[in-house]
């Protein structure tokens, strides 16, 4: 066990609740009042906003305002903020309990009591945050506490939105794909009503054990753009059918179509329920998930035994309760939630697809979780269907990484200066990568318009050390993406995504300092490898 210190500000450390890519999280004592209390911890960065871990600890600070204005029994209470040696910490209250997740990782059905006891106390949470002008912008299982008496509490408010605050104002997705808004897709503003659409799809979940917006983040945006899912008694008949029109307004695409308020949402839903909403889950269903715990054998849900559930937007990572095996199969906030019907997987660590080792795996994800965050475990997943070896692995994922050292060091961790300047002469991709080699991408060579000229990765020549410029020449500097380049990604990805295309391309350009960048970023867009290489050709020669 590593030591942990045995004091932060006023509070005893007494254990380990879990662990983070950027912090712990620890089971402390609060003298004074003599109470358990969770300790989220950061350390402290003094880089700018643009650094990873810079970002994180604003985020941390970020949620230490937002659930620290709150005070409602159905959220995280969140008692101090304070920093000592380097150490940025968030005193929080302590809560037994398994996420919402788990229920439904575990199969464990909730009963139509049970789901209207969910919705109305996350309504009722929800009511209170957003009159507090808070918007918590990531409400889903993971975030939510069941306790053993049947209370449900909101957790982790890292990438909260405050009214009036510019923190979170970024040109980023910020959230979790599946229960993320129209609005959010699109860089337009938001305000509480993401919130709401999120709770509309945790009720489609509860009703049918399944999402409304299924498969990788790709094909999800594209559903929650265009597509209207199948109303809930279509897939559970059993339930009431007086969900259906609540779900639809709920999930209205144009939000003014939505519910305004969690209160308006919480009216529908009593107005139409035969009985009146349970204060808590029932005891019955709360024992079966408590003893799914122990039958299982494998590592604790998320947020058992502790307050902070899932520190991924504060960490990269979810914390773990102290002696399991790290990560687990479904840490990280883009991990798809599992429906009713799928079972949990078997393991504590990524999902690896075959001829790869999971422990290999997990260490990538990892280091690609500091600069991406929980993404990187849905990147790393797809990279590695699409790769045969370590070294294409890694060319294929550092396309994500904005900044040319990063990807660099990404690439080749080892610090080899001949394999550095390897990388620098063959692009990101280097030599044999997923890239040229496997004919999955086009090559550095086609897309900068060196080889053979718009032919794309199959139709290029054998590439030798030099390939794409004389093997006595020096590589041509990388370019930014010309706006030609840009146009024409944008219209080709129209034609396979829809309008959303044009917000793509517009994020691959930022930061980007190469045309071969840009168009790597813009591929990852495409599920099928048909489609990918017809792109890429396209693309190739224009700078």
């Amino acid at each position: 066990m590593d030591a942990y210190p045995a004091q932060l500000g006023k509070y005893r450390i007494t254990g380990v609740l879990g662990r983070g890519a950027m912090g712990v999280v620890y089971k402390a004592e609060d003298p004074v009042i003599r109470r358990p209390v969770a300790i989220k911890t950061i350390q402290q960065h003094s880089a700018t906003y643009a650094d990873p871990q810079a970002k994180a600890a604003a985020r941390f600070r970020n949620e230490a305002q937002a659930a620290g204005r709150l005070l409602h029994p159905g959220i995280v209470a969140v008692y101090e903020y304070g920093e000592q040696d380097e150490v940025a910490f968030i005193a929080m209250e302590y809560v037994e309990g398994q996420t919402l997740a788990h229920f439904l990782q575990q199969k464990i059905a909730l009963t139509d009591a049970d789901i209207l006891s969910v919705m109305v106390q996350l309504l009722e949470a929800l009511e209170h945050a957003h009159e507090m002008g808070v918007w918590h912008r990531d409400i889903k299982p993971s975030n939510l506490i069941v306790t053993p008496r049947g209370r449900v509490k909101v957790n982790d408010f890292g990438i909260a939105r405050i009214e009036n605050s510019d923190l979170t104002q970024m040109n980023v997705l910020i959230g979790t794909p599946h229960y993320m808004a129209p609005e959010q897709y699109l860089d337009g503003p938001i305000d509480r009503r993401v919130d709401l659409w999120a709770a509309g799809v945790l009720l489609y979940q509860l009703l049918t054990g399944r999402l409304p917006f299924i498969g990788a983040p790709d094909a999800v945006m594209y559903q929650v753009m265009h597509q209207t899912p199948l109303a809930p008694s279509a897939l559970a008949p059993a339930r009431p059918p007086w969900y259906d029109a609540i779900v639809r307004r709920a999930l209205a695409k144009q939000r003014d179509a939505r519910y305004a308020s969690a209160a308006l949402f919480m009216q529908d839903l009593l107005g139409a329920a035969t009985a009146p909403a349970p204060p808590t889950i029932s005891e019955q269903t709360v024992v079966r998930a408590a003893s799914s715990v122990r039958r299982v054998g494998l590592p604790m849900p998320e947020g058992y035994g502790t307050a902070t559930g899932s520190p991924s937007s504060a960490f990269g990572a979810e914390a773990q309760p102290h002696g399991t095996p790290q990560p687990r199969a479904l840490s990280g906030s883009y991990a798809e939630p599992l429906g009713f019907a799928q079972p949990p997987p078997a393991s504590g660590t990524t999902l690896a697809p075959p001829g790869w080792d999971p422990a290999m795996l997990t260490r990538i994800e990892a280091e690609l979780a500091r600069h991406v965050g929980p993404v990187a475990r849905v990147l790393v997943t797809r990279a590695a269907r699409q790769c045969s070896d370590v070294e294409s692995l890694r060319s294929r994922l550092a396309v994500h990484l904005a900044d040319g050292a990063v990807r660099e060091r990404f690439i080749h961790p080892d610090g080899d200066p001949s394999t550095r300047a390897r990388a620098s002469a063959f692009g990101p991709g280097g030599p044999g990568s997923g890239f040229a080699a496997s004919g999955l991408e086009p090559s550095f060579a086609s897309i900068t318009g060196g080889g053979s000229s718009g032919e794309g990765g199959r139709g290029a020549p054998a590439a030798g050390p030099a390939s794409g410029f004389g093997a006595s020449e020096l590589p041509v500097p990388p370019q930014p993406p010309s706006d030609a380049l840009i146009a024409q990604a944008t219209r080709l990805l129209s034609e396979r995504l829809g309008p959303i295309a044009r917000v793509l391309t517009r994020r691959a350009a930022q930061d980007c300092d190469s045309g071969e960048l840009f168009v790597q970023r813009v591929l990852a867009h495409l599920q099928d490898e048909g489609e990918r290489q017809r792109v890429g050709q396209a693309l190739a020669g224009l700078r």
